[in-house]
């Protein structure tokens, strides 16, 4: 399995419009965050986790010419708002593009897309075939995916997701019990932190180091980064031998 983190960044990208922090302004680039996004390559087929604002550049940066699955996690604009330009993925793959989401999310994608839905659609408007997502194992191909109910805001929730020793869990500031019953024995372990400072809607960077303690991956990552974070620089020295500050581009293979 190959993953390659397409996006790290918060809702707002990094660095931030019209920002003169010293994390928007750094030079290095791994503090150049596009909406996050995650690539998965597990046997022949090719999933995508999230289709933000910025999927277009993704697809472009990674030379990624094939995608079997988008899976989508919950119907927020850095999360949905580059559906339209899979378009290239129709004409090239001559196929409509399988999108996996729950019934709340496929109800923001039909109307902020309703061209791509309309009885006779324009014919250069995206195709798309939704399928809907419940808090139950689905299967993408022959591979199963594990959805991970998480709480985003009071009542709105996401879905994380689990492919194979593979766990991504993105916009959440709780997951149950039961939930976490999901996670345990991951080996690649993917977790919102978005700053240093207690936040309503997302984990910050406590919260998501003491969720890599109590599920002690082999390997851990954060993501869902905003410029409040500190630089990747300076936040890497304070992380445990086994956490690390995702960045775009960033490829680990097990």
């Amino acid at each position: 399995m190959q993953i390659t983190f397409l996006g790290t960044g918060t809702s707002q990208g990094v660095p931030v419009i019209a920002c003169d922090c010293g994390v928007c302004k750094s030079a290095d680039p791994h503090d150049k965050r596009l909406r996050s996004s995650v690539s998965v390559m597990t046997g022949d087929k090719h999933i995508v986790i999230d289709c933000g604002p910025d999927f277009r550049q993704q697809m472009l940066r990674e030379d990624i010419r094939s995608i079997d699955a988008i899976l989508v996690t919950h119907e927020h604009k850095d999360h949905v708002g580059g559906l339209d330009d899979i378009r290239a993925f129709n004409y090239i793959n001559r196929r409509p593009a399988e999108v996996y989401a729950s019934r709340k999310v496929q109800r923001t994608i039909r109307a902020e897309f309703s061209y791509a839905f309309a009885k006779e659609p324009y014919p250069g408007a995206p195709k798309i075939n939704l399928h809907n997502i419940i808090n139950e194992p689905f299967m993408v191909g022959d591979q199963k995916v594990i959805p991970i109910r998480a709480r985003h805001y009071q009542h709105n929730f996401v879905f994380g997701f689990r492919i194979g020793n593979f766990t991504y869990i993105t916009d959440a500031v709780e997951i149950s019990e039961r939930e976490k019953k999901k996670i345990r024995g991951t080996n690649i372990l993917v977790i919102n932190a978005l700053r240093r400072q207690k936040h309503y809607s997302h984990f910050n960077l406590e919260e998501a180091l003491a969720l890599m303690k109590e599920f002690a991956p082999e390997q851990g990552f954060l993501t869902h980064i905003s410029h409040q974070m500190g630089t990747s620089e300076e936040v890497g020295r304070e992380l445990p031998a086994n956490v690390k500050l995702a960045y775009d581009g960033l490829t680990v293979s097990f």
